[in-house]
């Protein structure tokens, strides 16, 4: 054989090698995307098995046995994914506001004028609450439950949501679009507005969730117009 059958050889196997690896590696991936959205799925599971029991119990009144019975499955099965009760509580707490300010996030970033973007916020806004009712009953009721660093934790993001939205109306009035004297009241009475409808609101009552978010975001663009009187424009940009 001569050397440069050799090293053709060689190169072969070299390319052989890489091929193989990158499939391996490429198969190992797949494995841990697998891997991830199932244990995804099972803390979704679990989630959802803890928001009814403490929303119907409330959280001193609910143990991780009682869970764990509602999912038919063990202790262990909860504790692999979340190592107490008050950890499940963080979770449920957290997740009315994560949803309203990735809502808001969205809409920050977005082209259109405040007053276009303000609009969609409104129903965007009073949805993600109504579609997350239980949990955000859960905080409510449960703050005082939380553990301080859980707490400290949640409080940030709605200071963050609160400055975004502050924000938004600042820039509404600088282009003439919203009449206010003080934009942080404003904010808070919009996140009042949404906030305090897990009260009130019944998923089977005679209004469904979007004709209700609809309704509402009205309500609170109404609060912001120049002129009430002026013709609504319920088109989304």
């Amino acid at each position: 054989m001569t050397k440069s059958t050799t090293s053709t050889s060689t190169a072969r196997k070299k390319r052989a090698r890489k091929t193989t690896a990158e499939a391996a590696g490429t198969d190992q991936l797949v494995v841990d995307d697998i891997r991830d959205a199932v244990s995804q799925f099972k803390r979704e599971r679990i989630i959802a098995a803890a928001v009814d029991c403490f929303y119907v119990h409330g959280y001193s009144n609910t143990t991780l046995e009682s869970v764990a019975d509602q999912l038919n499955v063990t202790k262990p099965f909860i504790y692999a994914h979340f190592k107490s009760k008050n950890m499940l509580l963080a979770e449920i707490c957290s997740r009315g506001i994560k949803v309203s300010l990735a809502a808001l996030n969205r809409i920050v970033t977005a082209p259109g004028s405040a007053m276009e973007r303000m609009t969609i916020f409104s129903r965007d806004f009073m949805m993600a609450v109504l579609e997350n009712q239980k949990p955000v009953a859960i905080y409510f009721r449960e703050i005082k439950n939380l553990d301080p660093q859980d707490r400290d934790a949640i409080n940030e993001l709605r200071r963050d949501f609160d400055h975004k939205l502050i924000g938004l109306l600042d820039e509404g009035v600088a282009a003439g679009e919203f009449v206010l004297n003080d934009t942080r009241l404003a904010a808070h009475a919009i996140g009042g507005i949404a906030s305090w409808s897990y009260v009130w609101f019944r998923p089977d009552g005679p209004a469904p969730a979007q004709q209700v978010a609809e309704e509402m975001g009205r309500l609170m663009m109404a609060m912001l117009r120049p002129d009430p009187g002026a013709p609504w424009d319920s088109g989304r940009v």
